[in-house]
């Protein structure tokens, strides 16, 4: 594990195995230094347990990068279920993982991400109390989707104004790539908002609701290339690579997915000489995990918004410096991040 190339100098990878469930499974803690491990669990039919151990690896450490850039008493961490979430989940195999989130004692808090849903987070909370990002009664959070919508709308905005001076979106053309919970909720924010929308998306019930909105449709395979203002992956990583780059018409891209840049060395680079405004996807997706960290420390709806609202405040810092130094914006965001990380150990070692 020490030498695969996603090991960034994590503080602790734990594997788990439950024979009577059939539970695989491991928790990566990449940092604690600003606070426990937290990210949210992850169910996927691994193709094998590199494959799951190097998807561990590199979300947790986005985990701490995401919080240090939101300013959370949060390190990073993430858990990975390795099973197919359609056909192998079972409440047994939940309270499995709910128990080994339990062993490590607070260390590492979880919560939902691919596979997962609000009804597997109550099944792992009977056996653990270090979990969130659900409903739970009398307690402010639940679902995070809603706010990462938010954040998103947020930060379209700030890069918006960043660009044009204004943050005016009436009458701009945004691609929507992907209108699930996220691209759904972050197109109601545009479309209430006076931009008309393009919206992809491979399942045609998401794409019906999305045409209420007047949304036009078009191809997942070319939604990038789409004539807009602004391109808003919110499904698949990835989508900024060695094919798509050359082929986007906006000058912007913003939006909820996750690990946008296929290769983020080339691929950051390569959109910065494109021209192109590149919201690092780790900041302006962090609408959610604030929500998560909210309910953790009981914090008002009032602050949960303020502090997602603030995303913005910090993209413009980030596309400053960038534009500054001639540098792309997921290198300077990836600065800060660690440079928090950083001055917070030392401040400890002091």
């Amino acid at each position: 594990m020490f030498d695969m190339p996603d090991f960034d100098g994590h503080e602790a990878v734990h594997w788990f195995h439950d024979k009577a469930t059939g539970y695989r499974g491991l928790i990566a803690i990449h940092d604690s230094t600003l606070g426990p491990a937290c990210g949210g669990t992850r169910m996927w039919a691994y193709a094998n347990a590199d494959a799951a151990l190097t998807d561990a690896l590199r979300l947790s450490k986005g985990m701490s990068y995401k919080n240090a850039m939101a300013e959370l008493p949060l390190g990073g961490g993430k858990a990975v279920i390795m099973g197919d979430a359609k056909t192998q989940k079972t409440p047994a195999l939940m309270r499995a993982h709910g128990r080994a989130v339990a062993s490590l004692d607070g260390r590492y808090v979880t919560a939902m991400d691919v596979g997962m849903t609000e009804a597997d987070m109550e099944t792992i909370a009977s056996v653990t109390k270090h979990v969130a990002g659900y409903a739970q009664a009398g307690r402010t959070g639940g679902d995070p989707s809603p706010m990462t919508a938010w954040g998103v709308f947020c930060g379209i905005r700030a890069a918006v104004k960043f660009v044009n001076g204004s943050d005016d979106l009436k009458g701009l053309r945004i691609a929507v790539q992907g209108v699930g919970n996220v691209g759904y909720e972050t197109a109601r924010h545009l479309k209430a908002a006076g931009a008309r929308l393009v919206v992809a998306d491979v399942n045609p019930a998401n794409l019906h609701r999305a045409e209420a909105l007047g949304a036009e449709i078009a191809s997942p395979d070319a939604i990038h290339a789409a004539d807009a203002d602004v391109y808003a992956p919110c499904a698949l990583g990835a989508v900024l690579n060695d094919r798509t780059i050359g082929q986007i018409r906006a000058k912007i891209v913003a939006g909820g997915a996750n690990n946008q840049l296929a290769r983020p060395a080339v691929h950051g680079r390569a959109v910065m000489e494109q021209g192109i405004l590149y919201a690092p996807d780790y900041v302006i997706n962090g609408g959610g995990i604030i929500r998560v960290c909210g309910q953790i420390y009981d914090w008002s709806d009032e602050a949960i918004r303020a502090k997602t609202e603030g995303i913005g405040v910090t993209l413009t810092e980030v596309f400053g410096a960038a534009q500054a130094e001639r540098r792309p914006t997921h290198e300077v965001a990836d600065r800060i991040a660690r440079t928090r990380i950083e001055s917070a150990k030392q401040s400890k070692a002091a």
